[in-house]
């Protein structure tokens, strides 16, 4: 799983892909677990993430991991972006957000995310 999680470099800057693509809700929630020890040690507020969901499934398992990780890592991120995200059903992608009191800004492809990500302008309320 750790193969899905690694650092990319986009216009100069560093960003955390978390790649969920076509994942089982097993693979979701075992990547989710994981995210932590990727971004724990990130400076607080500096570190952009693109989550990519395409395709993933998703039971309750993994929604309840990845609501922790996405809580657990608010401090330390500066900007995040998801895509793919209708393969989450909605009532799930709503529970994210709202334990994790994070605005989570969604994207039609990884280029529009990456663009957002290094984009220096202050969030915008995309959710």
């Amino acid at each position: 799983m750790e193969e899905r999680i690694r650092f990319i470099t986009h216009k100069g800057q560093r960003i955390l892909l978390v790649d969920l693509s076509n994942c089982s809700a097993e693979e979701v929630a075992t990547a989710a677990r994981l995210v932590p020890s990727y971004t724990a040690p990130e400076p607080r507020g500096s570190l952009l993430l693109l989550g990519d969901f395409s395709g993933a499934k998703v039971d309750k398992n993994a929604l309840t991991a990845l609501k922790e990780a996405t809580a657990y890592d608010q401090p330390h991120l500066k900007r995040s972006a998801w895509v793919g995200v209708e393969a989450l059903p909605k009532v799930f992608y709503d529970n994210i957000k709202n334990f994790s009191r994070r605005t989570l800004p969604t994207f039609n492809t990884r280029e529009e995310a990456l663009e957002y990500l290094v984009t220096e302008q202050p969030a915008s309320a995309a959710s």
